[in-house]
């Protein structure tokens, strides 16, 4: 492990930026930038290598001290590797970071602002899926507000949202209440987590700005529908042993949340063709996807809960902003 004498002179860290990475050569330099490169100071980046048999080892090692690097003895997998970057963090918020993904300049800037206004337990950024080569950042396109809203738990939220472990946000207590990720699950990892978490108290979907670039390639994990609809009924069969907070005072919300993941996963297995995975996917979860109906349908009747804002338009933000976003051109041209 490198980065220990650095680490040592931290103290009342906000935000652990935990990067997870695996035979990520190709991408890994640049989502480690992206994480140096935010200009909020409270932070510490985590980096695991879960022992790649490539050059990722490499190009992290030239980072020198300015991460905390961690090369693991053999590969434990992408789960159980982000749960030890988190076991090595001493920031109070976990952010976590796929190896192939990237972190917009304003990143932090955006989730200090939630955390000092609201102290979420968790909540979600924003993504922008993108091919190839990595988007450049304008100067118009340095956010001005902050859109956002809160719900008391995870479970009464009234809107869709994308989930993603890259726009990821977490307390470190309650994710360790809770037992962090779930080592045994890779498929449905997050809704996993989020199911464990969902009724940890106050939660926030931020609508904007966007916080994160999600890059698409050939080995992406969501590519692979049919292990995702298997992830499903690992949820389900943890819901049906107990194994979720709220018991039976929360079924019919939990089994409203598994609905709409049913729905969607039904939808993507019928769309790669896999017409029998998504019959039997269909037929073991209908009533829950009608709980699922009549929770949106309620949203729709009572209306959703309103968007609130916060301005960024104050110093020394813009200026720091600025910073990240010059920053966030150099990645981009290198």
């Amino acid at each position: 492990m490198m980065g220990a004498t650095w680490r040592s002179r931290l103290s009342g860290v906000r935000f652990s930026i935990v990067v997870a990475c695996y035979d990520q050569e190709a991408f890994v330099r640049r989502a480690v930038e992206s994480a140096l490169g935010q200009a909020y100071l409270s932070k510490e980046i985590i980096v695991v290598d879960d022992c790649s048999s490539d050059g990722t080892g490499d190009v992290l090692q030239s980072f020198g001290e300015s991460i905390i690097l961690s090369r693991l003895p053999r590969n434990i997998g992408a789960v159980a590797a982000r749960n030890h970057g988190a076991s090595l963090a001493t920031g109070e918020y976990l952010v976590f970071l796929d190896g192939d993904d990237v972190l917009m300049p304003w990143a932090l800037e955006v989730y200090g602002c939630l955390v000092a206004a609201r102290h979420p337990k968790f909540l979600f950024g924003q993504c922008v899926i993108f091919r190839g080569e990595l988007p450049v950042v304008k100067s118009g396109d340095l956010p001005h507000d902050i859109q956002f809203v809160e719900y008391s738990h995870f479970f009464a939220k009234d809107r869709p949202c994308v989930f993603n472990t890259s726009t990821f946000v977490v307390e470190r207590s309650i994710f360790w209440s809770v037992g962090g990720w779930s080592p045994e699950i890779f498929y449905q990892d997050i809704q996993d987590l989020v199911t464990k978490l969902g009724i940890s108290g106050n939660i926030i979907l931020l609508l904007a700005p966007d916080t994160v670039w999600y890059r698409m390639h050939s080995t992406n994990a969501v590519s692979k529908v049919l292990p995702f609809v298997d992830g499903i009924y690992v949820l389900l069969g943890k819901a049906k042993a107990g194994l979720y907070p709220g018991g039976k005072d929360r079924w019919a919300e939990r089994s409203a949340w598994f609905g709409g993941l049913i729905f969607y996963w039904t939808k993507t297995a019928l769309r790669a063709g896999h017409y029998r995975a998504a019959f039997l996917l269909l037929v073991s979860g209908w009533w829950m996807i009608l709980l699922g109906i009549v929770r949106r349908g309620k949203a729709w009747l009572v209306g959703r809960k309103p968007v609130e804002a916060i301005s960024l338009e104050r110093e020394p933000l813009p200026r720091v902003l600025q910073g990240a976003y010059d920053a966030a051109r150099k990645i981009g041209r290198s």
